[in-house]
């Protein structure tokens, strides 16, 4: 755990109590979790309570204390993926990489999460992965696109 690096992000953000949820957000990014050791220093560096602090780490879904995979899988269920065959896409990337929904495996390679939406529904069905959007994927074509990130 790099707490200069949580210090540099805090110092990014000249240590303002009001950036709390964008400081948290940029360790997010930095280190794909939100170590206890990192949420104590935003605690002591800007003077937030520890107990407000971390109920901003549970109540938003961006945020994560256990540790992600590298890459970050979502895949699309929502209305418009799920009626062109995400449930599909969904079952044959959890067979694929061995995870369901919620999990990340043991060598921190993948984390899969589903979404409600990712605001592409005319490239439905769509996976995620580690920001890059991989639409019209087919069952066949799943395989193909996760190959990319082995």
């Amino acid at each position: 755990m790099d707490l200069d690096r949580v210090d540099e992000i805090i110092d990014n953000h000249r240590g303002e109590a009001s950036s709390v949820i964008q400081v948290m957000l940029d360790i997010q990014t930095e280190m794909s979790w939100l170590p206890r050791e990192a949420l104590t220093r935003v605690n002591e560096r800007l003077g937030v309570p520890l107990s407000r602090v971390r109920h901003i780490a549970t109540f938003y879904k961006a945020f994560s204390l256990v540790p992600k995979g590298r890459h970050q899988v979502h895949v699309c269920l929502g209305t418009a993926c799920h009626v062109r065959g995400a449930p599909r896409v969904l079952d044959t990337v959890e067979e694929l990489i061995g995870l369901k929904p919620g999990e990340t495996d043991l060598d921190l390679k993948f984390s899969l999460e589903t979404v409600n939406c990712l605001g592409c529904c005319a490239l439905g069905p769509v996976i995620e992965i580690d920001g890059k959007t991989h639409g019209n994927v087919s069952t066949g074509k799943t395989e193909d696109v996760l190959s990319g990130y082995e």
